[in-house]
């Protein structure tokens, strides 16, 4: 089998089989077939592109290329959500509580953030001493004892799609439907779970801007999911704006320690609620959303969510007051409100503006050689539709330096748009993608 014959294959629009989708994804994470060979194939697959079976095969060729988690000692259907970013989401620290809660084990691997803030592990070391690196037996127990446990990934998950990433990087190859979906799947399914929560983000702060795109890709990763045995369900959520309130990582906890308390905002509330319905549901906890969401309403009313985290955060060597008293987590020097200098209703709010907004205070990571300000973001206090009077704070600053402050500042005013008319919040749910097919709402 020659590289040279799959390039040409596939530049001529023929499928790839199985074994030619092993043998190139094989031989390039061992070093054996160089950049220049596969780069040339991605190219030919960004135009040709895949069908649903080459896509499957090059998913499982991926999982297949490094470890795969063995989840077997879990008791119970383990159920994983997984979003596709966004700005000021936080969700996993409030729906891994609560399902938790309900009896659903969440045995959560999450990378490193690179971007606007930090990932889910980067936001939960804002509590003093919280370890993420969890040898695989205590991960497993604490499962197993608690329900949940979140850790870092393994170094070996997937390799191939570490390289073959790399290499879309830098060869304007990362924007095609089979090869996003190939790379968050692979992901998925070596981590170990029975089933799979997807929340696809859609508008100015995700990776698809368009929203057929969004269901074109959660249909995409469905399919995927249900061709290796993993019931996958997508939910197509909006990021035309920032999620909840807070963008950063301790600001991050805090909202999400308020909404496990059954204050937070509305629209991250919602997002939580209803992915965590679904995975009640694909773990066999609840016959139907309607009364999975009830099962979570009352966990949070009861006060179970929030001990859950407390649980959660105590195994794993952090200091549960944190969770108690937040005030306790890392704060800034620099607390400066953004002040409207004109009146009118919020149309709009470039979500993608507010996360590079929240990089430059250094909530985030530009390189993974960047180190993050836990304390450092933005808290916004007007939403699409909100009114703001002259003179109103639109948002606050939490920085650590003045002139990273300032530059913020005008970022944050660049981001909205005030209008005199009236203007209708957005929709928050755009639908759902089950191997049924699409639900547009």
């Amino acid at each position: 089998m020659r590289m040279y014959d799959l390039i040409m294959k596939k530049r001529n629009g023929e499928e790839l089989s199985t074994e030619e989708i092993n043998f190139f994804v094989d031989g390039y994470t061992k070093g054996e077939i160089p950049d220049y060979q596969v780069s040339a194939l991605m190219m030919a697959i960004y135009f040709q592109k895949m069908n649903k079976r080459e896509t499957a095969d090059l998913t499982k060729a991926m999982v297949n290329s490094g470890e795969v988690i063995d989840l077997s000692g879990i008791e119970g259907k383990k159920v994983d959500k997984h979003s596709t970013g966004g700005v000021g989401d936080t969700t996993t620290l409030i729906v891994g509580p609560i399902v938790a809660a309900a009896g659903v084990p969440v045995a959560k691997m999450s990378g490193r953030g690179l971007g606007h803030t930090g990932g889910t592990i980067d936001k939960l070391e804002s509590f003093e001493g919280f370890s993420v690196n969890l040898p695989i037996e205590k991960f497993i127990q604490n499962v197993n004892e608690r329900k949940i446990a979140i850790a870092g990934q393994t170094a070996n998950l997937a390799p191939a799609d570490k390289k073959l990433y790399a290499l879309r990087d830098v060869t304007a190859t990362v924007d095609n439907m089979s090869l996003i979906a190939s790379s968050i799947m692979s992901k998925k399914i070596a981590s170990g779970a029975d089933a799979i929560v997807l929340d696809v983000k859609t508008g100015s702060g995700a990776f698809m801007k368009k929203e057929d795109d969004s269901f074109e890709l959660a249909k995409e990763m469905v399919d995927i999911g249900t061709h290796v045995g993993r019931n996958t369900v997508a939910v197509i959520t909006d990021m035309d704006q920032p999620l909840g309130f807070a963008v950063g990582n301790a600001l991050e906890v805090k909202e999400a320690i308020e909404t496990l308390k059954g204050k937070g905002p509305k629209d991250l509330t919602e997002l939580c609620l209803t992915l965590g319905s679904y995975m009640l549901v694909l773990g066999d906890k609840a016959k139907d959303v309607k009364e999975a969401r009830k099962i979570l309403e009352d966990i949070i009313d009861s006060g179970k969510g929030l001990e859950k985290l407390k649980e959660l955060v105590k195994a794993q060597g952090g200091d549960p007051k944190f969770v108690d008293d937040p005030s306790l987590m890392p704060a800034p020097s620099i607390v400066e409100s953004v002040i409207s200098n004109e009146e009118g209703y919020v149309k709009g709010i470039k979500a993608d503006d507010i996360g590079r907004a929240a990089l430059v205070l250094g909530a985030g990571r530009e390189t993974k050689e960047s180190e993050i300000d836990l304390s450092v973001g933005i808290v916004l206090h007007k939403k699409i539709g909100d009114f703001v009077k002259k003179g109103e704070a639109i948002a606050t600053i939490y920085a650590n330096d003045g002139e990273k402050q300032e530059i913020a500042t005008k970022m944050i005013f660049d981001a909205y748009e005030i209008v005199k008319e009236e203007i209708k919040a957005k929709q928050l749910i755009k639908g759902i993608v089950t191997k049924d097919g699409i639900n547009r709402f």
